[in-house]
């Protein structure tokens, strides 16, 4: 049975939850109306405890099993992205600038639909932590949850998340035994020099051509430093420089996105930038600044964890178990580094991709994604009954 029939039978229900949640999207950490209603939710179906207000707006609520056992945790983000919708449905965001474009509004539905059919159940041991966290786009909800005791205050034993993924047949669910998503961080270089005449450059310390050196120099901290078989990113993304054409300015920037997925290659990319940057500013004789931002970590998945999940998932529908890694990043690694998990991905047909402004989640996924939920706590953790 690869959806428990009660979960197949609310499908229509979670099809309203989702798009609710679309046309009502909020950003970063201000998730109140999101909370509002999930915690509503959760309470109508009568989980046992619900804790709010974690890393502001995050939610945790627990239910428990039928017998002592350990906390197997479930993770949803909340959080939608500021951007203008332009899906032209019915449910589309009714908030300007505003807009679920990574499918959150999905990933919350699916958490809820398995929360109504485990609380309703309750065919497992010990307890389910089911976490719902706000700013998981680029303001790491996750870490601030961690950080409040999100692990240690609910015993979470193990952790598991999904994330859907357009553009990849509907139903499939692919995850592997290791990095699944990179690290994400952000350079942010300035070279001062001294500005002046654009018809006498001699009097000046140029920077700009410093920094047109500086942007080709850097491309061989891929080339020439990360081993062959390894995958690192560097990617300049912007540049800086003057006001008219006729100044040599005393002043340019670039910032640039660096992407690695061992925390061995993270280390490297950045020692290799830092050391590029200062022969480069050295050899034209102008200031350096580097100010680098270390944003999310990669998200490893570990072996044990994922080939679990892999072989839960196999029982509701098809599976990649060695899906390759991604180079974007994901604040899902927090936890990975705090208990051992797995990060999962579920397509979900063909449609724009994700972050963009055509995106709508796919609601004929939504109950395979709570069946998996569920099912991985029956399988995790099974009933533990005793009889006189």
């Amino acid at each position: 049975m690869p959806v428990p029939n009660s979960i197949a039978a609310q499908a229509e229900e979670m099809k309203t939850w989702r798009r609710y949640l679309h046309a009502n999207p909020e950003l970063g950490f201000d998730c109140f109306g999101t909370a509002a209603f999930v915690a509503e939710k959760l309470k109508e179906f009568g989980v046992d405890e619900v804790h709010e207000g974690i890393a502001r707006t995050g939610i945790v609520a627990i239910i428990n099993g039928r017998g002592p056992g350990p906390t197997i945790g479930l993770r949803a983000d909340m959080d939608a992205l500021p951007m203008t919708e332009e899906t032209g449905v019915e449910h589309a965001s009714a908030v300007p600038g505003k807009m679920h474009a990574c499918g959150h509004d999905g990933h919350v539905t699916m958490l809820l639909g398995a929360a109504k059919y485990l609380a309703d159940t309750r065919n497992f041991s010990g307890r389910v932590a089911l976490i719902f966290q706000p700013a998981e786009e680029n303001e790491g909800g996750a870490a601030v949850m961690i950080e409040e005791g999100l692990m240690d205050r609910f015993d979470i034993g193990r952790v598991f998340g999904i994330h859907n993924w357009p553009n990849k047949p509907a139903g499939l669910f692919m995850t592997n035994s290791g990095p699944i998503m990179a690290s994400v961080d952000t350079a942010t270089i300035t070279l001062r020099g001294r500005g002046g005449h654009g018809a006498m450059p001699h009097t000046t310390v140029d920077p700009v051509i410093a920094m047109a050196s500086l942007v080709q120099a850097l491309q061989t901290v891929v080339a020439r430093n990360v081993p062959a078989l390894e995958q690192v990113v560097v990617s300049v993304t912007q540049i800086h420089a003057g006001t008219v054409s006729n100044v040599i300015p005393s002043e340019a920037w670039m910032t640039a996105t660096i992407r690695a997925f061992t925390p061995e290659m993270r280390r490297l990319a950045e020692e290799r930038i830092r050391a590029i940057a200062e022969g480069q500013a050295a050899s034209f004789g102008v200031e350096l600044v580097v100010n680098y931002d270390h944003g999310y970590p990669p998200t490893i998945n570990h072996p044990e964890e994922a080939a679990f999940a892999a072989s839960v998932a196999a029982t509701i529908s098809e599976v990649d178990a060695d899906t390759p890694r991604e180079m974007g990043a994901e604040d899902f690694s927090y936890m990975l580094q705090a208990r051992p998990g797995a990060y999962l991905f579920l397509g979900t047909g063909p449609g724009a991709g994700l972050h963009n402004t055509g995106f709508d989640f796919n609601d004929d996924v939504a109950p395979l994604g709570a069946a998996f939920f569920a099912r991985l706590v029956e399988s995790a953790q099974p009933p533990n009954v005793t009889t006189s």
